[in-house]
């Protein structure tokens, strides 16, 4: 027991403040660094005199190691300590926006965003594990809440500095932003966070993550790939081909190790799968809205470059408010009701796009709205339903798992839905929705397709908890760093 207590012990002047402070600032800066940058892809793209394809892969290189990275990171917390591997990542972080300001070509460009990807996916992974492990459940839900409304104000905040500092200090310069912030937050994580080590996790199951490196990554390039070259090329199907295989050699591993990278168990864990099925949906969704819209406002409605950031903005200052006042209802009133509410008005608001798509970008802009708010709804409440799930020893590799398929779905999401939108322009057809009345049918059907995933959505929501109490409640009142939790059963689903 003492053995077990020291495993999650805090940092030497830690506080769920302080730590929390810490948490925020570093979620802020990793989602304000990536908005902010790909606002200058053009200008970056006119330097090196890069194809459309090749610059690309600036965003691409940075997706594809931030949702490897984030499930090998939460697992690797288990073994080597939250605190730790925050710091690294965060100093990997500062390097690789080094590599960055500095590159003279585009492949040392696409290399130094790679790396921030691999190491940034930190953030993600172990915010979520530290504030299972250090808050109580029935108060993880609104730290929760405040790391997504974090994720808004990062999204919406960074295209404003980056277009106006931009001009000012070049792209280069940019980086040298997110490099001064990531060192200062450095000290801070190694004082205040959790250590995070799990004594039940004494093996680090090496073969297990590369096998899931290869099949996430390959699956998200073969997506990726298919929408550049189309998905009958060899480069889409073979990616595809290779990432099942890599699939199924993890899954046959994960059967004979003791101490397998993805515990199988986590599958028989009815309230995890559930929230598997759920906010990783919502993410693929949310991201596929994000990327047709701007198209639309542009191709249908005419509107200018500039003025379609203006488009999105209520979509991301409605996800920063709402995001903790969901998380803080998951505390009081359980996961699958505002969950539930979530998935209610996404599939509201995306059969509203596909009515009426190509109508005023005002509307547009409200439903944007609709779209921030129930996203907000789902992602808090799905991240509190994991942390209360898991018993001790599977919190960083569940979380780890949950927050990759996010990301992994999250960016096959826009490649998904810009190669059907490629598909059904190229077709010329009526628009499948009997609704649409407007001249915008390819981009109507493409909104009309997203309602599919909530199918499976809305089947996994009503196997979610109906209440706010489970096993590990019982024993915390209050916020605060705390022993290790009680373990649940791992097919507990009450």
């Amino acid at each position: 027991m003492e053995r077990q207590s020291l495993a999650v012990e805090s940092g030497p002047d830690a506080s769920p403040s302080r730590l929390l402070l810490v948490i925020l600032s570093a979620v802020f800066l990793t989602t304000f660094t990536g908005s902010m940058i790909n606002v200058m892809i053009p200008v970056i793209r006119a330097e090196f005199a890069a194809s459309p394809a090749l610059i690309g892969w600036v965003v691409t290189g940075y997706l594809l190691a931030y949702a490897v990275g984030v499930p090998i990171l939460g697992r690797a917390s288990d073994r080597y300590g939250v605190r730790r591997l925050f710091a690294m990542g965060l100093a990997g972080f500062a390097v690789g926006g080094l590599v960055c300001a500095l590159a003279p070509s585009l492949s040392l460009l696409v290399v130094g965003r790679t790396f921030q990807g691999a190491t940034g996916a930190a953030v993600p992974a172990l915010s979520a594990v530290a504030v299972a492990r250090a808050f109580p459940s029935g108060h993880r839900g609104s730290a929760l809440g405040l790391i997504a409304s974090t994720v808004g104000m990062g999204q919406s905040v960074g295209p404003i500095v980056g277009g106006a500092l931009g001009q000012w200090l070049g792209w280069r310069g940019l980086f040298g932003i997110s490099i001064t912030l990531a060192l200062t937050l450095i000290p801070l994580a190694l004082r205040f966070l959790p250590d995070g080590r799990s004594a039940q996790v004494r093996r680090f199951d090496a073969v297990g993550g590369l096998l899931l490196a290869l099949s996430a990554g390959l699956l998200l390039f073969s997506i990726t790939q298919g929408q550049t070259v189309g998905f009958t090329a060899f480069s889409s199907w073979g990616a595809f081909l290779a990432a099942l295989l890599a699939g199924i050699a993890l899954v046959r591993r994960s059967q004979r190790v003791a101490h397998p990278f993805v515990p199988l168990g986590l599958f028989r864990n009815r309230s995890y799968v559930a929230a598997l099925a759920t906010g990783p949906v919502a993410m693929f969704v949310n991201l596929s809205v994000l990327m047709l819209v701007p198209l639309l406002v542009v191709e249908v409605n005419g509107l200018s470059s500039s003025a379609t950031g203006l488009v999105l903005t209520p979509h991301a200052v409605a996800m920063a408010l709402a995001s903790p006042f969901a998380g803080r209802l998951s505390d009081r009133v359980g996961v699958r009701r505002p969950i539930l509410m979530g998935i209610g008005l996404l599939m509201l608001t995306v059969a509203a796009l596909s009515t009426w798509a190509g109508v005023s970008p005002v509307l547009i802009a409200g439903l944007m709205a609709c779209v921030g708010t129930g996203l907000a709804c789902i992602q808090s409440p799905a991240n509190n339903a994991v942390a209360n799930a898991l018993p001790e020893e599977e919190v960083g590799a569940g979380m780890g798992l949950f927050q990759g398929t996010g990301f992994l779905l999250g960016a096959s999401g826009p490649a998904v839905a810009g190669a059907l939108l490629a598909a059904r322009q190229e077709a010329q057809l009526a628009p499948w929705n009997p609704l649409a009345t407007l001249e915008a049918a390819p981009f109507s059907d493409v909104f009309l397709a997203l309602l599919l995933p909530f199918v499976v959505a809305l089947m996994a929501a009503r196997r979610l908890p109906t209440t706010a109490r489970t096993r590990r409640a019982e024993g915390g009142a209050a916020p605060g760093p705390r022993p290790a939790p009680a373990v649940v059963e791992p097919g507990d689903g009450s």
